[in-house]
């Protein structure tokens, strides 16, 4: 029955991203004049036309002045408005590595929001990143889509940027913020309210402008919660309407990212295809994590509990099932959000999560999940062309020694990061006084933690002291590498692709609109997945599991 309820929740939003793709599609698409909306506000800088490296240097500035902002709003909390509870100011590497999480839509946190945090700086710094780091994704896929579909300029990243903050995040995050606030996700501009317990002891109950953030960190694939606990606490996720909405939100934008690309393109029927691979591996991570996850914990071997399923770090109004969901989605999607402990999942379900962020392609980021496909996309279609003895080919452009070259640098970019981080942290005190768990679940917790930065996801395994200033500079590197050298090298080759003449399709031409080129893509992602990541996960999760049968 929980498996039934969870593709009903994949089902939903599924459903719903091909309107919203082919909205988003109308709202960026420079053809029409719906998009100059943003125009009016932002004014003339929106009207050029940008190559791709002009495209990527205003995406670069952006993101500099954004990072630039909320470093200052950190470092100077203290003295802003909207400090109610008097919170000072950060630590400077927690300033780093917080701008860095943000500003990469990544939103690791090594802090816990209701403690460090002003309202001002979660409202103008923290929550308003969410909302431009997610448009930088929707406008660089954007960009990519036309230069795809055979335009030399990619259009304005200014544009682009501001239609997809002002005309896509705004009105969706509003909409989810209502129903938030109706299921019952406080929004105040109060302090902390004090009350006595039945005990006489008073208690201090962390509140705030909660339900606006909870939106935008769901939808723009963000996961930055408000409280430490983040979806598992009650004031983030009261019941099970909230917890549904919220799932369903984490992956609407990236489902819809996929037929926005169709439709820019003109090319739905790719789209479609590669929609059909990414639906495929999300569906096989959730039934694989709930079926794990029904199994009892290890801990409680040979006790009475045994019987029943994993419920140790789950939160009992939701169950291990939609934990599981939960846990599969998020790590599907550079959300990061959680809803249980993903520290106490069972071993084996651990390696779920963790084999979605390495992968880093199942729907993936708003906009920058499907900029992540396209690297596995422009492989597959060299191994094939390379196989049949012909120059390969992607949507009638040849795919030639220039464009392979940066994609096996984008390529390799993301499983370095995960990879060196690991070994080092692993073999310094850096990281190996920091775990709370020895052997290979200590492992698991540092191999997690540069894994979901390097991805830019976000959650944290826990169990792990991470809030040190080698933790804190080591990850925000890793996070910011992490997000724009894969962004900056897929906009080069679409750029290179798009200055080409366009070629015949012949009988021998590969097709990518069909099931045959859906399997060729499924098998490249699995496969090099699997060569670059199969070994630590035998060191980590698998070990773990081994050991834990063996107690």
């Amino acid at each position: 029955m929980e498996l039934l309820s969870g593709l009903l929740l994949l089902a939903v939003p599924a459903l719903l991203s091909w309107p919203l793709g082919k909205y988003m599609a109308f709202v960026l698409d420079t053809g029409n004049g719906q998009g100059n909306i943003s125009g009016i506000i932002v004014g003339e800088i929106t009207r050029k036309p940008q190559d791709w490296k002009e495209y990527a240097w205003s995406m670069l500035i952006v993101n500099i002045l954004m990072f630039a902002t909320v470093t200052i709003i950190l470092a100077f909390q203290q003295v802003l408005p909207l400090n109610p509870d008097g919170k000072t100011a950060l630590e400077a590497s927690l300033i780093f590595n917080t701008a860095s999480s943000f500003v990469t839509n990544t939103n690791l946190q090594h802090y816990s929001g209701e403690v460090f945090m002003s309202y001002f700086s979660q409202l103008f710094g923290l929550m308003w990143l969410q909302f431009v780091s997610a448009a930088t994704g929707i406008a660089c896929l954007a960009a990519l889509s036309r230069g795809l579909g055979g335009k030399a300029m990619l259009g304005n990243f200014y544009r682009d940027f501001s239609t997809s903050t002002l005309l896509i995040l705004l009105p969706l995050a509003l909409i989810l913020s209502l129903l938030l606030i109706a299921g019952g996700v406080p929004m105040t501009f109060e302090g902390a309210a004090v009350a006595k317990t039945l005990e006489g002891a008073t208690q201090t109950i962390a509140r705030g402008p909660v339900a606006a953030m909870i939106a935008i960190k769901q939808l723009g694939t963000n996961g930055g919660g408000y409280f430490g606990p983040n979806s598992t606490h009650p004031f983030e996720n009261p019941s099970a309407f909230t917890n549904s909405a919220e799932c369903m939100a984490i992956i609407i934008i990236p489902m819809a990212s996929v037929w926005m690309f169709g439709f820019i393109t003109g090319r739905k029927k790719d789209a479609a295809i590669i929609f059909t691979v990414m639906m495929a591996l999300l569906i096989i991570k959730v039934f694989i994590a709930m079926n794990l996850e029904n199994a009892p914990s290890a801990a409680f071997s040979g006790l009475p509990a045994a019987a029943g399923p994993n419920l140790e770090g789950k939160e009992l109004r939701f169950g291990p099932g939609t934990g599981a969901l939960w846990a599969s989605v998020t790590t599907a999607t550079s959300n990061g959000s959680v809803n249980c402990m993903h520290d106490s999942l069972n071993p084996l379900t651990g390696l779920v999560p963790l084999a979605g962020m390495w992968l880093n392609v199942i729907f993936g980021g708003a906009g920058v999940g499907f900029i992540n496909m396209f690297i596995f996309i422009i492989v597959g279609v060299f191994i094939c062309g390379m196989m049949v003895g012909r120059t390969p080919e992607y949507f009638a452009k040849k795919v030639e020694t220039h464009e392979m070259k940066l994609a096996l640098l984008a390529l390799l970019v993301h499983p370095l990061l995960i990879l060196g981080g690991t070994a080092l942290f692993a073999a310094t005190p850096w990281g190996a006084s920091t775990v709370l768990n020895t052997g290979a679940h200590g492992f698991t917790e540092i191999l997690y933690e540069f894994t979901s930065a390097a991805a830019n996801n976000g959650s944290g395994f826990e169990g792990l002291g991470d809030n040190t200033v080698p933790w804190n500079i080591a990850t925000g590197i890793v996070m910011l590498v992490g997000r724009y050298v894969p962004i900056i090298l897929p906009l080069a080759i679409a750029g290179s692709l798009a200055a080409k003449k366009a070629v015949p399709e012949t009988s021998g031409t590969l097709r990518t609109d069909t099931l045959l080129f859906g399997t060729i893509i499924l098998g490249s992602v699995v496969f090099i997945g699997a060569l670059l990541f199969l070994p630590v996960a035998v060191l980590g999760p698998v070990a773990d599991h081994l050991a834990s049968i063996m107690r």
